[in-house]
């Protein structure tokens, strides 16, 4: 059953990410659908800062994919994550020359993908997915989980 998440700013949706880190898996891939502006970086900020990684967090449109060093709340264990945007790339085999396969590999990480298609088809399976949306006002966002 999907959770819908209704967010009136940025910070609303960094606290939503920050929230949903919580139920987040070491080897997770999780896929953040929607449009331009509807808050998937934001979100990504919020697992970020959820994970303490001190690195500042923005999109990864036009180098694909960004690396942050985080941790575990728990137990202080490290963990990698990798935030993929997809937007630019037109083909499942793009991946496999960005050494896509090598990220799904690496151990005690979790890998946030924007514009996750591509990586279904190049998975051949699907991922779990967020998918966001502009809400009825301009600063107003749906996550839907």
């Amino acid at each position: 059953m999907a959770n819908t998440i209704i967010s009136n700013s940025e910070r609303e949706t960094i606290k939503a990410g920050f929230d949903f880190a919580g139920t987040i898996k070491e080897n997770d891939i999780i896929g953040l659908d929607g449009e331009l502006g509807t808050g998937k970086t934001q979100f990504v900020k919020g697992i970020c800062d959820y994970f303490q990684v001190s690195e500042t967090v923005n999109s990864p449109t036009f180098i694909i994919v960004n690396e942050y060093n985080g941790k575990y709340h728990t137990d202080g264990k490290k963990l990698r994550i990798y935030h993929f945007d997809l937007y630019r790339l037109e083909h499942p085999s793009e991946l496999e020359i960005i050494g896509f396969d090598e990220y799904l590999n690496h151990p005690q990480s979790i890998i946030l993908i924007e514009w996750p298609q591509l990586a279904e088809e190049y998975l051949g399976k699907n991922i779990q997915k967020i998918a966001f949306d502009y809400g009825e006002d301009e600063n107003s966002r749906v996550i839907n989980l």
